[in-house]
């Protein structure tokens, strides 16, 4: 193992230790959380030692928010007692006996198992005056002192706790099928023939920082002519928790000078490449969780499963493409008629599975 992930208490009573931070969803079960907590009980009086796994949607800041107030909820809680010995005992891994090593005597392995049907890790950008911690949905691995695990009456110091934020990420499937197509077929004024415009993808699934080609086919049969395309794509962030609250942001617009005779036809494959580098700026924007402020990526797009409940995921986004051809006006009335002709195709963006 590389890398212990190591989080000590202020009172220094309490020592989280995990071996990774990364939980893989792979769609029939989820990576289960091994770690260790190590205790030191010479203050603990009447309190036990607790370990929790929770998975919390967040919005709004913690000191201001643009409604005047901090939205969380919890959508999945789990509690372990470790201390005193309640009886529990999680079967030990090859990874429990590994920071069981590191972490000496008084240390209590736990184990958590995270549900299928809950959302991945997202955050959402914030802006450069934003203060606190981010929006989004993330999980947290949290082990405190306290009498009884979950009581609002009582105060948990924050000396008596030690927390690690992890991911819960998704891979793309290793099949993915033939790519979507659209097309349309418009007619314009002052002539009787349409113009036939087909868009296409190679493939169901593209990896975040790949090219994604699209394939066009245009058949202009009117009197105008196609003067350029231009091709966007805007990620769509359907906040399910928080009344509803559906917003779509443009995260990529390119053009292209390629041309269309009247009376002619074209075919090429035009590639583009949505990336976050390019769109540091925009608040709210959905991210893949992020851990500290290390660099992350566009939000992968959401898979639901058959029979999964929207209401639990909190967060859902998706992606769109729009190839737009702007058509000239001709004939006498010129500019007066001139219009666009536009076909949409749902891109999904996710990870590569990495190689074992």
């Amino acid at each position: 193992m590389a890398k212990v992930f190591k989080k000590t208490s202020g009172s220094s009573q309490l020592t989280l230790l995990l071996g990774k931070r990364d939980y893989v969803d792979h769609v029939d079960k989820v990576d289960i959380v091994e770690g260790v907590v190590k205790i030191d009980p010479s203050e603990l009086g009447d309190r036990k030692v607790w370990v929790q796994l929770c998975c919390a949607f967040r919005y709004g800041r913690d000191d201001l928010d643009v409604i005047g107030l901090s939205f969380r909820k919890d959508i999945w809680i789990h509690h372990i007692q470790l201390y005193p010995d309640a009886g529990y005992k999680p079967t030990l891994t090859e990874m429990h006996e590994t920071l069981l090593k590191k972490s000496g005597e008084q240390s209590y392995p736990f184990t958590f198992e995270i549900p299928t049907n809950l959302p991945c890790s997202i955050t959402l950008q914030p802006g450069p005056d934003d203060k606190g911690k981010p929006c989004g949905v993330d999980f947290e691995v949290k082990t405190y002192m306290a009498k009884a695990a979950e009581d609002p009456d009582e105060k948990i110091e924050k000396k008596d706790t030690a927390r690690l934020v992890i991911r819960k990420i998704q891979f793309a499937p290793d099949n993915t099928g033939s790519g979507q197509k659209a097309e349309i077929c418009k007619s314009f004024m002052m002539s009787d023939k349409p113009v036939l415009l087909e868009a296409s993808l190679d493939k169901d699934i593209y990896y975040h920082g790949e090219a994604v080609p699209i394939k066009i086919k245009v058949k202009n049969d009117t009197n105008k002519v196609v003067k350029k395309i231009r091709i966007t794509v805007d990620q769509t962030t359907d906040v399910i928790l928080y009344s509803a609250d559906k917003y779509t942001k443009n995260i990529l617009t390119e053009e292209f000078n390629e041309t269309v005779e009247a009376n002619a036809s074209f075919e090429k494959t035009l590639p583009i490449t949505p990336v976050l580098a390019t769109n540091k700026e925009k608040r709210g924007l959905a991210l893949d969780g992020r851990l500290k402020e290390e660099d992350t990526n566009l939000a992968s797009t959401t898979i639901m499963r058959p029979g999964m409940d929207k209401e639990v995921l909190g967060i859902l986004v998706t992606y769109k493409i729009k190839v737009n051809l702007m058509v000239s006006g001709g004939g006498l009335l010129g500019g007066l008629t001139a219009s666009d002709v536009t076909v949409e195709l749902p891109l999904t963006l996710m990870h590569p599975k990495p190689t074992e």
